[in-house]
């Protein structure tokens, strides 16, 4: 090359195209991720931490769990009859007066963080899977699983891990 010739660098179309759909696919894995939303009122949970994973109400195990007992979530009042509310990576729910489930709040479609309970539906807002909010079960979307079960219990006015 002379001097007055410069180098540029040939970039492939294959390199273009592969740099866009990679930045595009980052964009879309971000739209999917969590806020930790109480459901109906659209206000963030201020203090939500990562509660861990477990089984039912009352103390009882579905097999799943992390040894995180005691771990206080909610007051028992914040969590709506037929209703529930999304906190950390758990969402409680309760299904009927003065019964307490909880689940992962953990979407198992894709992975997204559902966000509302009501009518005794737990929603993701991603694909509109729905989950039965007594047991976790599939009613409806492409969700292939049910939520896994979180242990918790009720400790006078509050929802704790179990």
């Amino acid at each position: 090359m002379s001097g007055s010739q410069r180098e540029h660098p040939i970039v492939c179309r294959r390199t273009v195209v592969a740099a866009v759909g990679g930045a595009g696919l980052a964009i879309a894995l971000t739209a999917c991720g969590s806020d930790d939303e109480s459901s109906g009122n659209g206000k963030k949970d201020a203090g939500s931490t990562d509660p861990g994973t477990g089984g039912t109400s009352g103390g009882a195990t579905d097999g799943g769990g992390t040894d995180g007992g005691g771990k206080v979530l909610a007051k028992a009042a914040d969590i709506p009859e037929g209703g529930g509310k999304v906190v950390g990576d758990v969402v409680i729910t309760q299904p009927v007066k003065g019964e307490f489930k909880a689940f992962s709040a953990k979407c198992t479609h894709q992975g997204c963080a559902v966000r509302s309970v009501a009518d005794n539906v737990i929603v993701c807002p991603c694909h509109d899977s729905r989950f039965d909010a007594s047991d976790g079960s599939v009613k409806g979307g492409p969700a292939p699983r049910p939520l896994p079960p979180t242990a918790v219990r009720q400790e006078g006015d509050s929802i704790v891990l179990a």
